[in-house]
């Protein structure tokens, strides 16, 4: 997926917090629904920056031949100019791009 296409916002944004909860009906259900999300694609965003760092990974450097590649850097800073997973989830929540659904409880046999 490409985070930078998104239309989440890059700096902190004031949420109206009833407009999260219409869906759910439940603030904290949102929220927790979100963070998972977040979760998700953070760990997303991890793996395909290590897919990308582990080309220019060389297992023969010491200390003293670190060299500095245009390439990685230009990648790192590509990374970090992206929106915080937190965000990109709470714009996936807004839009109704995120599929959730609600736990059934376990029937609790009848006493007898």
């Amino acid at each position: 997926m490409d985070y930078k296409k998104s239309k989440a916002p890059i700096n902190t944004v004031t949420r109206n917090i009833m407009e999260l909860c219409e869906e759910t009906g439940n603030i904290y259900e949102s929220v927790a629904i979100i963070a998972k999300r977040a979760n998700q694609i953070s760990v997303q965003i991890k793996e395909d920056l290590s897919k990308k760092l582990a080309e220019f990974a060389s297992y023969n450097d010491t200390l003293e031949e670190v060299f500095e590649n245009r390439e990685q850097i230009e990648i790192s800073r590509y990374y970090e100019k992206l929106p915080k997973p937190t965000l990109l989830a709470t714009q996936e929540f807004i839009e109704d791009k995120i599929y959730w659904r609600e736990q059934q409880p376990a029937q609790q046999p009848a006493e007898v």
